[in-house]
C-alpha cells in the first residue's frame, strides 16, 4: 500500500512496517493453521497411495464406428481438393533440319516449360477454392504411338490435352477421342485447314493461323503505303502455304505481288566455312530483274534461308513474311500490358526467355484454370461448353481479354510485329473496324469460313 502525505510527494513507511503486537500474535496464529491443514492432506495422500488398487474391470469392447469415422473425416478432408490433370502431348518431328542460327536452336522444354507456368499460377487461385492442378507430358517420335498414349489418358479421365504435333497427327489424336467429354488445344499447328475444311469441335487452338499471321503484316504494311510485294516462296509443302496466305491477305488489303518466285534452297554448305561468300552473291544474283517492289515478303517457315535474304537483297528493301519483319504471337522483349513480370516470372522458372510455342501451351492451360475458377468445378463437360461460350475470356498480357471462336475454335488474340531483337507494333492496326470486335479482322472472319462442325453446338 502506498501512502501520500504532507505538502511534497515523499513516500510514506507502510503499516506493515511496524506492526503492533496483536497484529503479530494473530498472523502467528494463521500460519500455524494453515500448517496443520497441511500435514492433514499430506497423511491422506499417503493413505490413498498405500490402500488395494480396486479389481481390474474387463476392458471395454472396443467401438468399431471410430475408426472408421475418423478415416471418413480425413477422406472427406482429401476429398476438399479437386485435382485437375491436365496433360501435354509433343510430337518429337526429328525429320526437321536445325535452324541457320545457332540462337534459335529450340530448347529441349520448349512449349513444356510454358505449361509449367500456366499450371503455377493455375495453382496460385487454385489453392483459395481448393483446386490442384497437375501436369503429365507424353512424347513421341512415332504418331501412332502418341495417339494410342493419349488415348489411354482420356480414357483414365484426363479431359484436357495440349497438343504440340503436325496437322495429320492432331486430326488422328481428335478423330481417336471424339466420343469423349474431352478438349484438344493445338498450340503449334498454324494449318488453314484444322480451322476450315478439316475443322474439329473437340479441338481448340491458341497458336494463330497463317491467316490471322499474314493479316497482321498485311495491316502494318498497309499503315506503312508499301503496297508493292515482290514473294519468295520455299521450296517446303508449309512454305506454299504460307505464300497462300500472303496472296490472301494482300487481296484482301489492297497489296499487289509484282512477282512470285520460287528458291529452290540446297542446304548443304550452310554449315560449311566459306558458306556465306556463297550466299552473299547467290541472293542477289536471284533478287537481280525484279520489278519495282515496296518489300520482299520472304515464305520460309521450315527457317532454311529466309534469314539469308535482309541485307543481300539487289534492290535496298525491308524484308518481310517469316524472317526480317514477322508475325508472332509472343516475343521476348514485350513489356506492355505487364509483360515484364511475366516475363521474368518465366524467366525465374525456366532459365531461358520465353518463346512463342511456350505462350501458346500457356494460354491453353490457363484457359482450363480460368474456366475452372469461373464455373467451380473440374467436370470435362462442363468447362468445354463454357469455354466455348462468348462468358468466356481469358487475360493474357495483351491488352484485352482473350475469347474463342465460336465457328472454327479459334482464340482471338491481337498479333504482335516484331524483329529478332524488338516488338516493332501489334495488330489489328488502328482503323481496321469491325462490327464485332477488331480481333475479327485478322483470320477468317465468320461469313468466311467453311468450317460446318460447329454449327449446331
Amino acid at each position: 500500500m502506498m501512502v501520500f502525505t504532507g505538502p511534497g510527494l515523499r513516500l510514506a513507511r507502510s503499516v506493515f512496517c511496524r506492526p503492533h503486537r496483536s497484529v503479530r500474535r494473530g498472523f502467528a496464529l494463521l500460519v500455524a493453521f494453515v500448517g496443520v491443514l497441511a500435514a492433514s492432506a499430506a497423511v491422506s495422500v499417503a493413505v490413498h497411495a498405500q490402500a488395494p488398487a480396486p479389481a481390474e474391470q474387463p476392458a471395454a469392447p472396443p467401438a468399431p464406428a471410430a475408426a472408421p469415422a475418423a478415416d471418413a473425416a480425413n477422406s472427406a478432408a482429401e476429398g476438399d481438393i479437386l485435382k485437375i490433370r491436365i496433360l501435354m502431348a509433343r510430337e518429337i518431328r526429328e525429320d526437321r533440319l536445325p535452324p541457320l542460327s545457332l540462337l534459335d536452336i529450340p530448347p529441349p522444354d520448349d512449349g513444356v516449360a510454358g505449361a509449367k507456368l500456366a499450371i503455377a499460377d493455375n495453382n496460385t487461385t487454385g489453392q483459395f477454392l481448393k483446386q490442384e492442378f497437375i501436369l503429365d507430358t507424353v512424347q513421341s517420335a512415332t504418331a501412332q504411338e502418341l495417339v494410342a498414349e493419349v488415348k489411354k489418358r482420356v480414357d483414365e479421365g484426363i479431359a484436357y490435352v495440349v497438343v504440340d504435333a503436325s496437322e495429320a497427327t492432331l486430326l488422328a489424336i481428335s478423330d481417336a477421342i471424339k466420343d469423349k467429354d474431352a478438349v484438344l488445344f493445338n498450340a503449334s499447328a498454324p494449318d488453314e485447314g484444322l480451322r476450315e475444311e478439316q475443322c474439329r469441335v473437340n479441338i481448340k487452338h491458341t497458336a494463330p493461323s497463317r491467316s490471322m499471321l499474314a493479316d497482321a503484316l498485311g495491316q502494318y504494311m498497309a499503315w506503312k503505303q508499301w503496297r508493292k510485294w515482290l514473294l519468295v516462296i520455299g521450296p517446303a509443302p508449309e512454305d506454299k502455304a504460307y505464300a497462300e496466305a500472303i496472296r490472301r491477305t494482300a487481296k484482301r488489303f489492297g497489296h499487289k505481288i509484282v512477282e512470285e518466285r520460287v528458291f529452290n534452297y540446297d542446304p548443304g554448305s550452310r554449315r560449311s566455312d566459306g558458306g556465306f561468300e556463297q550466299i552473299q552473291q547467290q541472293i542477289p544474283g536471284f533478287m537481280q530483274g525484279a520489278p519495282e517492289h515496296d518489300v520482299v515478303v520472304v515464305a520460309d517457315e521450315g527457317e532454311l534461308f529466309g534469314d539469308y535474304f535482309p541485307y543481300r537483297t539487289w534492290t535496298a528493301r525491308p524484308v518481310i513474311g517469316t524472317s526480317g519483319l514477322f508475325a508472332t504471337s509472343w516475343h521476348p522483349a514485350v513489356e506492355l500490358w505487364g509483360g515484364t513480370q511475366f516475363q521474368n516470372r518465366f524467366k525465374r522458372l525456366a532459365g531461358r526467355l520465353m518463346r512463342p510455342l511456350d505462350y501458346n501451351v500457356w494460354m491453353a492451360v490457363r484457359s482450363v484454370g480460368e474456366a475452372a475458377t469461373r464455373k467451380k468445378t473440374g467436370d470435362g463437360k462442363t468447362l468445354i461448353a463454357y469455354m466455348r461460350s462468348p462468358e468466356f475470356e481469358l487475360a493474357a498480357f495483351k491488352g484485352q481479354k482473350l475469347t474463342y471462336r465460336s465457328w472454327n475454335g479459334q482464340l482471338r488474340q491481337p498479333i504482335l510485329i516484331a524483329t529478332a531483337k524488338i516488338h516493332v507494333t501489334v495488330s489489328p492496326q488502328q482503323g481496321f473496324l469491325h462490327q464485332l470486335t477488331e480481333l475479327d479482322t485478322l483470320g477468317v472472319d465468320q461469313p468466311e469460313t467453311k468450317c460446318t462442325a460447329f454449327k449446331n453446338k
